[in-house]
């Protein structure tokens, strides 16, 4: 096991479509984790950004970019990027600084300004990048991707439309909670099935938008913490940024092929299955220690996938565990109780912070109407493009 570190202070700055540009966002996110870990910025030894490649130069560079609009002050900086999982990538990156010493006091910053519509390549042409040639080769927008991985799901397990729609509903219903959140309205199973079909067999309601949104997470030693006087604070356990095992023969986007297991056999589970197992192997638990879950639903089928990727049920029992309302708040193992990507669309550099942020606010009991009974673990799913694991466990 590694070494815990608190997690002092969370901030968010609300999804939806704002019109302005990022910086600003996470500059509001970050000061509101300063003032929830009672932190003065120029206190902070390190600062780290998750970067955005819509943000243009400033993007790149979103620790030194945020570091500036905050005021130098001399901290340390670090930029990450690594498509969806930047956020997990950049906890990770504060969490080593601080137990290396290199600093007591870690502010991690994330936001997003995203285009109207579905996400593309950025311009140019590059034939050696996988995420350009399942554009420009296939077709294959990420809605496709989605939609594909629905019609497995449907083929190997037996899920259904109904099921898909459902996940919707009750993430839907969690949003309609939570004052950050972009959609904020319930929904039923029955506009989910009447909304506009996007890639087959998902419909606009299966899938999540793209947002303007900022998260930030304050880190910082146990040892500072107690000094602090933050007596029992939220702690990050573990952070899970593993890649894929050889051969790995489940197709994920934006891979086009997948290795071939004509002469090895295939890896003990696939690459998201991975990424959680990795994450439960440092914090010492398993899926049975856990309050509750926040995971990463482009989809409404994929969240029904990172069930069984999380091991909260077997293979293909996900629809099942749905259905019993397990996943719901008051069931065995909620899922998505800040209402998940349905409720918010996708600020791709902030979206595991604020995952964190969820954990934070569910573990120390002030979620409000949302508050999940008694949560004591809590854990993140998420995955970025070419391989990029993302898994978090919190505790209290």
């Amino acid at each position: 096991m590694t070494g815990e570190v608190a997690v002092l202070g969370v901030g968010m700055h609300p999804w939806g479509k704002w019109g302005r540009g990022f910086v600003e966002y996470g500059v509001t996110a970050a000061r509101t984790a300063l003032a929830d870990a009672g932190i003065d910025w120029r206190d902070v030894g390190s600062i780290v950004g998750a970067d955005t490649v819509r943000g243009g130069y400033p993007g790149y560079v979103a620790g030194a970019t945020f570091a500036k609009a905050l005021g130098w002050q001399g901290a340390r900086v670090a930029s990450v990027y690594a498509a969806c999982a930047s956020g997990a990538q950049a906890l990770n990156t504060a969490r080593a600084q601080i137990l290396a010493g290199l600093a007591d006091v870690v502010l991690v910053v994330g936001a997003d300004a995203a285009p109207k519509g579905f996400f593309r390549p950025a311009g140019g042409d590059r034939p050696d990048d996988p995420d350009w040639l399942r554009f420009r080769v296939l077709g294959a927008t990420n809605p496709t991707y989605f939609g594909l991985y629905a019609r497995r799901r449907m083929a190997l397990h037996g899920d259904t439309l109904e099921d898909f729609a459902q996940v919707k509903v009750k993430n839907a219903a969690l949003g309609a909670l939570n004052p950050h959140a972009r959609y904020r309205k319930k929904v039923t199973a029955e506009e989910v099935a009447g909304s506009a079909v996007v890639a087959d067999p998902l419909r606009l309601l299966d899938i999540c938008a793209t947002s303007d949104g900022g998260a930030a997470v304050v880190l910082a030693s146990m040892e500072f913490a107690r000094r602090h006087g933050a007596a029992g604070p939220v702690r990050i356990r573990a952070v899970s940024t593993v890649t894929p095992s050889y051969p790995n023969t489940v197709l994920d986007l934006p891979d086009i092929a997948t290795d071939s297991a004509a002469a090895v056999q295939p890896a003990d589970g696939t690459f998201r299955a991975s990424i959680a197992r990795a994450a439960y192997e440092e914090a010492g638990i398993g899926p049975e220690d856990l309050s509750l879950a926040e995971v990463y639903d482009l989809s409404t089928a994929l969240e029904l996938q990172w069930y069984e990727d999380l091991g909260l049920c077997g293979e293909g029992e996900a629809a099942k565990l749905l259905r019993e309302g397990a996943t719901s708040l008051g069931g065995r193992i909620p899922v998505n109780v800040s209402g998940g990507l349905a409720s918010f669309g996708e600020a791709v550099p902030a979206q595991a912070i604020a995952q964190v942020c969820e954990l934070t606010w569910q573990l120390r009991g002030s979620a409000g109407d949302r508050q999940v009974a008694g949560a004591r673990v809590g854990i993140t799913a998420n995955q970025g493009l070419f391989g990029h694991g993302s898994s978090v466990v919190a505790v209290r």
